[in-house]
């Protein structure tokens, strides 16, 4: 998926207005990681073949990933992501051919023979070694190694933002994933399930007290998506009747809480689903099913396998991060997690400094639930509750091709951003049908965050660059002030404390009036008709737009 990929590469030159915000210095490791590298480019994945064989006990792995790729350009130098302290045992080129290999600083260098332009090869990379292991996983990556109540062995894998080379070699890096699909097989004693992605495509009894369990998706898939879940587990599973027909939905959790899991996730799923798809179109990923997995840490969007750690419960594990009480209402983790279906895994940005993408419209899908289950007001109040979690300490989008992250404001900012976006449209059917339009047209495609924010301008018949710069490249909270003339039959209005150029419209809305304006940096005025003077309100209007108001700004 390499090529359909880079379309909006020259996107990323917009980091240089804002890289100064940014203060990280930046090693050799952060740039092969981050940056598509000649010995990246020349080769564009079609398929991974992944099997491993965890050990509890010694907390090692031993494995193999078959690498299915297309040759798109001249090299004979492949390079290859996988972290210390795993090792790579030998590399084979189409099934027979030793190919010699070295490490050089954090990745491995693979010395292939020149090959044809749209060939499609194999490398068979066999690796071993000690386990990284997780810290604080979901936060930290790496492999947990766990007992559950019953002091039985539970084991997964997390490594969203850490990367797949914390556990497997890979080309590590969100623009290339498998056009073709990938497999997972998982080697297991006897007395454990082994799930991952997708659908089971064998168990094979294999005569030494071990199994081994291979699930397969057909879709496109990120890296850190690609996990093994081991455990003590039972399912059960239902037909889901969704917009694109009988989606298969299945449930994993350990034998004690079956249950307390059947009485409590069918509900919580299925209004996700008629949410999800009323608001974003489609499950993106019907052809591999969608799956609830039971897990140690508090949970994470691993694609068609939503790991789940909320305790069964409400709230976000007892929380309600709006501090509103709609939080607790509705579980945290089925639905943010399972928003990340739409974007994260539907829609994926080639760089990790885009991750707003991912996490500010997934962070909107819990405001957009609440909206569909419970109404619009609840929405509005649970959005609004969300912005105390915003720091501004440093900008969303931080600098490209080194694997850096921006701020965790991605998260309840770029929510009260959408939210912002959506009131000044001041239409939820064109809203609707933009984020609709985002998943059909992005579908199975990863992306730069300028083509989503040209996406949305284009949709709603707007320029909001300067709106997604403002609170994506700066730290700013723009101020919207105001006054009234003598007789209060004008407003003057501007935005300050913002970029040049700044231009969020307010739509004004109450029972009896309303009003909308294009506010920009310059003072402007409009003549007011009965009733539109009141809803000049400072709460009203900081309750539905992340600025602060400012009243009587003469």
């Amino acid at each position: 998926m390499l090529t359909r990929k880079l379309l909006a590469v020259a996107g990323a030159s917009l980091l240089t207005l804002f890289a100064g915000a940014q203060s990280k210095s930046f090693t050799l490791a952060d740039t092969l990681r981050g940056t598509l590298t000649p010995e990246r480019t020349w080769w564009d994945i079609q398929r991974y073949d992944l099997a491993v064989k965890p050990d509890y006990n010694t907390k090692t792995i031993s494995g193999s990933n078959l690498i299915t790729f297309k040759v798109v350009g001249p090299s004979t130098r492949m390079q290859i992501d996988m972290r210390e302290p795993l090792v790579i045992d030998s590399v084979i080129f189409n099934k027979t051919t030793p190919l010699t290999f070295a490490k050089e600083g954090t990745v491995w260098y693979i010395n292939t023979p020149q090959q044809k332009k749209n060939a499609t090869n194999t490398v068979a990379i066999y690796f071993q070694g000690k386990a990284h292991e997780a810290v604080r996983p979901p936060w930290d990556g790496g492999w947990t190694w766990t007992t559950d109540s019953l002091g039985r062995p539970w084991m997964t894998v997390t490594c969203q933002g850490l990367g797949a080379s914390i556990w497997y070699p890979c080309k590590d890096h969100q623009s290339d994933e498998p056009d073709k699909g990938a497999s997972l097989t998982m080697t297991v004693p006897d007395t454990l399930v082994a799930i991952s992605m997708g659908r089971l495509q064998s168990k094979q009894a294999n005569g030494d007290g071990t199994t081994s369990w291979k699930w397969a998706v057909v879709n496109p898939i990120s890296n850190y998506c690609i996990i093994p879940y081991i455990g003590k587990y039972v399912n059960w599973g239902e037909t889901y009747k969704g917009e694109k027909g009988n989606l298969d939905v299945n449930y994993w959790v350990l034998d004690y809480n079956l249950a307390k899991g059947k009485a409590y996730m069918p509900k919580e799923v299925n209004n996700m689903l008629k949410a999800f798809e009323h608001w974003f179109g489609h499950y993106p990923f019907y052809e591999d099913g969608y799956k609830l997995v039971e897990t140690s840490n508090t949970g994470m969007e691993h694609q068609s396998a939503v790991s789940y750690g909320n305790w069964f419960k409400p709230g976000y594990r007892g929380r309600d991060g709006s501090g509103t009480g709609w939080g607790m209402k509705w579980d945290f983790i089925i639905i943010h997690e399972s928003g990340h279906e739409w974007f994260g895994n539907n829609i994926t940005t080639n760089d990790l400094a885009d991750m707003w993408v991912h996490e500010g419209f997934t962070n909107y899908s819990e405001t957009l639930f609440i909206d569909y289950i419970f109404g619009k007001e609840a929405a509005n109040q649970y959005n609004h509750g969300i912005r105390k979690g915003i720091r501004n300490d440093k900008t969303i989008i931080p600098a490209y091709n080194v694997n850096a992250q921006g701020s965790g404001d991605m998260y309840p900012k770029g929510g009260n951003l959408l939210h912002a976006i959506r009131h000044s449209i001041d239409n939820d059917e064109q809203f609707r049908g933009i984020l609709r339009g985002l998943n059909k047209t992005f579908y199975h495609k990863t992306v730069n965050s300028s083509q989503v924010e040209q996406y949305v301008s284009k949709q709603a018949k707007f320029d909001y660059s300067k709106v997604f710069d403002q609170y994506l490249r700066t730290t700013q909270i723009p101020s919207f002030e105001y006054y009234f003339s003598d007789d209060n039959k004008q407003v003057y209005y501007r935005y300050a404390n913002c970029i040049a150029g700044f231009n969020l419209p307010l739509a004004l809305n109450g029972k009896e009036a309303s009003v909308k304006i294009k506010p920009n940096d310059q003072w402007q005025n409009i003549t007011l008709k009965d009733g539109q003077a009141a809803l000049f309100d400072k709460a009203a209007i900081e309750a539905m737009y992340y600025i602060n108001v400012k009243p009587n700004a003469k």
